[in-house]
């Protein structure tokens, strides 16, 4: 059957029947599927397609996937043949037996995650110039491919076949980072490379043609080999193959044209393998052909292919029927063979054969590091000793560990530790970490504090998002990420490398921070560094704000935050404490704006998130960090029952708390469900912060006192229950179940029978907070976002950075006040930014 319509296409929005999706969807439910299956009557569906069209084929593959399951269909057995231009995600995840031919272009992510089926663009049949000079198919094309093959007449923009893992594809040209984290699959490029191509690759095989020989600079060669091909070489023929099939389904000049002098053409082609893929694909190689004819005839038995060659040859042998010469070319089949078939392997897959030992080193190859060292953590002290004192609860790793793990940094070609699903300042990982490998300490102290101002803090409290993104996390384990930071910090001040750098001179302009906390500190650090007299603003008796008062000590020792705010006392800085701004008895911020060149407002969001929960205004239940905070605000937890509900850092905090002040038991209500060991690649895949089930260092403290962990998952709070004399006694639950529906959002249903109490003498709430104080934005007119923050002025001089300017002149808002409750290391990267627009703001030419 043959579908023509010449309406235009429409935005394929999913629910659209009139869209180029729900055509094809329509098409493929009106036809025989039997005849589909066989092959007798392969269904063909002609439309014209434009760049509103986005995602067109995936629908068509979901429907075709439900109706045969996997690789059912034979090759071809439905073409669809689009003209025009085609929108992003053309044949996204396309299943086996389906062909997408676009006569006209694609844009970006053609191909993505392509899983067995053909996509075959060539441009617009009136176009003169050479298409080999045009880009026919956008950015980021063959995404994640994991089979299938792919021809394009034209050139690839940036980023193609970016972690292909079984895709075999033929362009005729490719923009910057091609092939980067390959892990399987073909490529062959006819055509000229941009920078960085093959980066972090390691499986595969691509083919360039490079007949001025410029390819080399281009090509990331850390860890692939790159060597020429000739007429005899094992691969010569499967290259020749995909360049035949290229000149068939595209027509394309240039392939018709290399293989008319094919012997002379092979000679220009750059082969590019990775190392560890070459070493695997050569011990399979040299195992098959030591295998002999029992092996062989054993491998037969089991359908693998090199075995029935090694059972071949060997048969033939035996029977006397093959010469000498025979018997080499019947071995030279069977490694052929061999290769052939272990080539289509995944090296994600090879390497789980690979497993590393933890600790053990068993090469000094740092390009295989990753996966012959493996990841051990410094962990804390043994949760029976560490719940008897207020020590801080960290064991200190020896350098000499350190300097493994660091080289287990793979020096991969986008390091995404470092990006927006990492760590928030951008800290120089790659480079410490192999300064640390080659035992170059001073050198990345200074790496790393070319980007953050408190690593002591950081190394010990951030929950280390950039470790959630590393690269190697994907096919093994994360580096260590956090605990080499921290062992580069501590090995510098027991070095005395850290010491007081006062400005060489100053500015002359005066800045007033209020708030002490990682935000003000990092935002005073910088001014001072920048030569500004800075005075910062705290009204409570220590410096340090939630590094002071909102961390237990036996977390982050408050002799950590005292060494650093006296280095920064040492370099200029000036610190008032028991000095509040704003409010009844406060300083007039008003006022303080006039005594400053500018102001920088650092409070954090400090006001609870509200509970409309009955029974909330009853004894006993108390905000968490009024329990963390060094008074206590008078709170016993001695011999009582305790309810958290929270189940974040503070929640965390406020369980190891109770559990060494001799609460009776602690119990821990989260209303999400219980995460699972591994992280969901679709709802939450690689490189955002994986949402999995841990054991937190409160968590273990209470299952060692009480035995069991203290969480409760999937609980909704209804109501407090309350004694006659106004005290709380119990929490009231409703057990419930998250679901995701399919537009993707989370919805909550309640269990059956699922109402509980926990008994509660004592109720903290670790749920979050709402804003900053009103006093000080009340007082100099500032408004609120609509999140209780104090706004800023959109974008600032540079449109890629945020603003930090508020709506009054001269006044400045950092950290959580301003984006709402956050990592340190969030607020310490908000503190360094909005230092730099203040430096900018004073550096300003006067009119």
């Amino acid at each position: 059957p043959v579908l023509h319509c010449t309406a235009p296409a429409v935005v394929d929005n999913f629910e659209d029947p009139a869209s180029v999706g729900g055509r094809l969807v329509a098409a493929f439910l009106a036809a025989d599927h039997a005849a589909i299956r066989s092959g007798a009557a392969p269904l063909l569906v002609e439309l014209p397609v434009c760049n509103l069209d986005r995602t067109a084929g995936t629908r068509l593959s979901y429907h075709v996937y439900k109706a045969f399951g996997v690789d059912a269909l034979p090759d071809h057995a439905i073409r669809v043949r689009l003209t025009g231009s085609a929108g992003q995600s053309l044949g996204a995840w396309l299943c086996k037996g389906i062909t997408i031919e676009v006569e006209g272009d694609s844009n970006d992510y053609c191909g993505k995650g392509l899983s067995g089926g053909h996509v075959v663009v060539v441009p617009p049949a009136h176009l003169r110039a050479a298409a080999h000079e045009h880009i026919l198919v956008g950015n980021v094309s063959l995404y994640g491919a994991t089979g299938g093959e792919a021809n394009f007449n034209g050139v690839a923009a940036e980023r193609f076949a970016v972690r292909n893992s079984g895709a075999r594809a033929v362009v005729e040209g490719v923009g910057d980072h091609g092939c980067e984290y390959m892990t399987g699959g073909r490529v062959v490029v006819l055509g000229e490379t941009g920078r960085n191509f093959a980066a972090g690759m390691s499986g595969g095989i691509a083919w360039v043609w490079d007949p001025r020989g410029t390819f080399r600079a281009n090509c990331k060669s850390t860890s692939v080999q790159l060597s020429g091909v000739g007429d005899g070489d094992a691969y010569a023929a499967e290259l020749k193959g995909l360049v035949e099939r290229h000149a068939e389904r595209t027509g394309s000049a240039r392939a018709h044209q290399l293989l008319a002098r094919w012997v002379e053409a092979l000679a220009e082609f750059v082969q590019v393998l990775p190392t560890d893929y070459k070493r695997y694909l050569e011990s399979q190689q040299a195992a098959a052909a030591a295998a002999g004819a029992g092996a062989g005839a054993g491998a037969a038995k089991k359908g693998n292919k090199a075995g029935e060659a090694a059972a071949a040859a060997a048969a033939a042998n035996k029977a006397g029927s093959a010469s000498s010469k025979e018997n080499g070319a019947a071995a030279a089949a069977t490694a052929t063979a061999a290769t052939a078939t272990a080539a289509t392997a995944d090296i994600e897959d090879l390497a789980r054969g690979l497993r590393p030992v933890p600790g053990v080193k068993r090469t000094n190859n740092r390009l295989r590091s990753f996966i012959e060292i493996g990841r051990v953590a410094d962990g804390y002290r043994p949760a029976e000793e560490r719940i008897k004192d207020r020590a801080e609860i960290y064991v200190d790793g020896a350098a000499e560990k350190s300097r493994n793990q660091a080289s287990r940094c793979m020096d991969c070609g986008t390091p995404f530790c470092q990006s927006d699903s990492g760590c928030p300042i951008a800290n120089l990982i790659p480079e410490w970490n192999e300064l640390v490998r080659r035992d170059r300490w001073r050198e990345a102290l200074d790496r790393l504090l070319a980007t953050n101002n408190f690593p002591e803090f950081t190394g010990r409290i951030c929950p280390a998002p950039c470790e959630g993104a590393c690269v190697a996390g994907i096919m093994t384990e994360s580096v260590t990420i956090k605990n080499i930071e921290w062992a580069i910090i501590d090995r510098a001040f027991r070095e005395g490398w850290v010491v007081p750098r006062p400005p060489a001179q100053r500015s002359g302009s005066k800045v007033g921070v209020v708030g002490s906390g990682p935000a003000g500190l990092a935002v005073a650090d910088q001014l001072n560094k920048m030569g500004h007299a800075v005075t910062v603003f705290e009204r409570d008796a220590r410096v340090g704000g939630l590094l002071a008062f909102g961390i237990p000590k036996f977390k982050l020792d408050p002799r950590i935050v005292e060494r650093r705010v006296q280095l920064l006392r040492d370099e200029g800085i000036e610190f008032r404490v028991n000095t509040p701004v704003g409010g009844p008895g406060g300083l007039d911020p008003k006022k303080l704006r006039g005594e400053f060149d500018a102001l920088v407002l650092c409070t954090g969001s400090t006001v609870p998130r509200p509970v409309d929960i009955p029974g909330r205004e009853a004894a006993g239940i108390h905000v968490a960090m009024d329990y963390l905070h060094d008074n206590r605000a008078g709170i016993d937890v001695r011999g009582r029952h305790v309810v958290v509900i929270g189940a974040g850092d503070t929640g965390c905090d406020v369980i190891a708390t109770a559990v060494r002040e001799g609460a009776q038991s602690v119990t821990n209500l989260a209303l999400y469900n219980k995460p699972g060991a591994a992280r969901d690649g679709e709802l939450n895949p690689w490189p955002e912060w994986p949402k999995v089930f841990r054991v937190e260092y409160g968590h273990g403290e209470a299952a060692a006192a009480y035995g069991r962990d203290p969480r409760e998952y999937g609980v909704l709070t209804k109501n407090y229950e309350v004694d006659a004399a106004g005290h709380v006694t119990g929490v009231r639950v409703q057990r419930v179940k998250w679901l995701f529906t399919r537009a993707g959002k989370r919805e909550m249903r309640e269990l059956a029978n699922g109402e509980h109490v926990f008994k509660a003498d004592l109720v903290f709430l670790a749920i979050g907070f709402s804003g900053p104080e009103a006093a000080i934005p009340d007082r100099l007119g500032l408004p609120l976002t609509q999140r209780g923050n104090i706004a800023v002025r959109g974008a600032g001089a540079d449109a890629k950075r945020p603003s930090y300017a508020t709506s009054r002149n001269g006044v400045f808002v950092a950290g959580d006040c301003r984006q709402g409750q956050s990592l340190v290391v969030t607020a310490i990267n908000s503190g360094r930014q909005a230092a730099d627009e203040v430096d900018a703001y004073l550096s300003r030419p006067l009119l």
